[in-house]
């Protein structure tokens, strides 16, 4: 059945290969189920419903991509997306969380649709292999710049915007909370050097540890009232009741205190990093991958869009932010996957994963910080890719005013912006106006529409 269901004779794989190469993708991404809850709590999310949300978002995700692409790509609640729901979306903008669902749900639903028909995969195609490159670089280091303020080493400064923490002052708080940060940043690279499986889950789990041992000796000395709650975790059975709490509360809006224009710039926002979102995260695990053919384009990327949206939908009903396929799929790749079994191996440990969800919640932002940093750093690595060169200004230039932008602006969507907008001008100033394709041109409008009327 396994054979007919995923063609494991024709890619060339065996069921035990798929297998392994499932449970490697898990342990991989596994850090999701900790690292989502942390940051979408902060847009005021209950952080045990959803990670059930996105254990069961992560199963469905990964059974479509399976069943209707067989495809080896696992999906799970994006990082950057979940970031940008929760500190830009909620913080930044002032929605309720439930209107930022809401407005998720509706970008799938109209990514189901373009899905279907060949817009997506046309815009994946149109935009410039160097852009699609900053895009990817871009994301990792917003993702970074998260994760080094989680694990409290950059802090608000009045003068300079942003600074290092003083790890002299309030060292059983926030000192020793920044340093338990560096040290599980160091025993995850070197983890990941040492080709462990699942480094990036076991480096959170080490310097959850080390941090419940320092309380123990009375270095760290939790303060609930400066945010420094203790690291002893609650044993206890998952409540499955809490999904409850966001299960459906996308429909659960007021739109009095919305206002239907408010809502169409919500979803346009997410429209705009989604769609690009998804498609950098794509082109980068197919690049990993190697499913690329000559012209960087990804054959039967319809079903694996369209799964991807209908994952994203469901992701919102559940209460979860953007679901989309992870770059450490290649991981699975690497260890042999070739089917849609691998996916399906990796959403079944999803589920399961579900039963210990007072372990994953429990698990502070100092030792979620360092799987940022990392993840960050995986995406960074493919600015090797982009030619810094002077025959190549009017490519790298954009590339590069993308990868600036998202950091700096604390915005994804800023980013995509900035490197579309300058890469139509740069090329239609400077007289290279055939490279330009015509989606981008409309793209580029889009955007300047943004900036001016939105």
């Amino acid at each position: 059945m396994l054979e007919k269901l995923f063609k494991l004779k024709e890619n060339n794989t065996s069921v035990k290969t798929e297998i392994i190469a499932g449970i490697t993708t898990f342990m991989t991404m596994a850090y999701i189920l900790a690292v989502n809850p942390s940051i979408l709590s902060d847009a005021g999310m209950d952080a045990t419903a959803v990670l059930l949300a996105t254990a069961l978002a992560s199963f469905l995700g990964s059974a479509c991509m399976a069943f209707m692409a067989n495809l080896p790509f696992v999906l799970s609640a994006g990082m950057g997306l979940n970031a940008y729901l929760a500190y830009t979306v909620v913080l930044g903008y002032g929605y309720s969380w439930q209107v930022a669902l809401l407005a998720v749900f509706a970008e799938g639903i109209i990514f189901i649709i373009l899905s279907l028909t060949n817009v997506r995969e046309a815009i994946f195609n149109a935009i410039p292999f160097d852009l699609k490159k900053g895009v990817s670089v871009g994301i990792g280091m917003f993702i970074a710049f998260i994760g080094l303020q989680n694990a409290g080493l950059v802090v608000r400064d009045d003068t300079t915007l942003v600074k290092i923490v003083d790890f002299t002052e309030n060292f059983n708080t926030a000192g020793i909370y920044a340093i338990l940060a560096v040290i599980g940043l160091f025993i995850t690279v070197i983890l990941y050097i040492k080709k462990v499986k699942g480094a990036i889950l076991i480096g959170i789990l080490s310097t959850w540890l080390l941090g419940i041992i320092c309380q123990a000796a009375g270095i760290y000395i939790p303060n609930a009232k400066a945010g420094y709650d203790t690291l002893f975790p609650n044993v206890s059975m998952t409540d499955f009741r809490k999904l409850g709490e966001t299960f459906g509360q996308c429909f659960n809006v007021d739109f009095h205190s919305v206002g239907v224009a408010n809502f169409i710039v919500v979803i346009c926002a997410f429209l705009f990093v989604d769609m690009f979102d998804t498609l950098g995260t794509l082109i980068g695990v197919s690049t990993k991958a190697g499913m690329l053919d000559e012209s960087n384009r990804l054959p039967g990327i319809k079903p694996a869009l369209l799964a991807d949206a209908i994952a994203t939908t469901a992701g919102a009903v559940l209460g979860t932010s953007t679901v989309t396929t992870f770059v450490e799929s290649s991981a699975g790749v690497a260890a042999g996957g070739r089917t849609g079994l691998t996916a399906i191996v990796a959403g079944i440990f999803f589920l399961i994963s579900m039963f210990f969800a007072p372990i994953f919640t429990a698990i502070p932002s100092f030792a979620t910080a360092p799987a940022l940093l990392m993840v960050g750093f995986f995406m960074f690595g493919t600015i090797s890719d982009i030619k810094f060169t002077d025959d190549n200004m009017t490519e790298a230039v954009p590339a590069y005013l993308c990868i600036l932008a998202m950091p700096l602006f604390y915005s994804i969507s800023e980013g995509i912006s900035i490197g579309i907008i300058s890469y139509v001008l740069l090329n239609t100033i400077c007289g290279k106006v055939k490279k330009v394709t015509p989606l981008m041109y409309v793209l580029a409008v889009l955007f300047v529409f943004k900036y001016s009327f939105l």
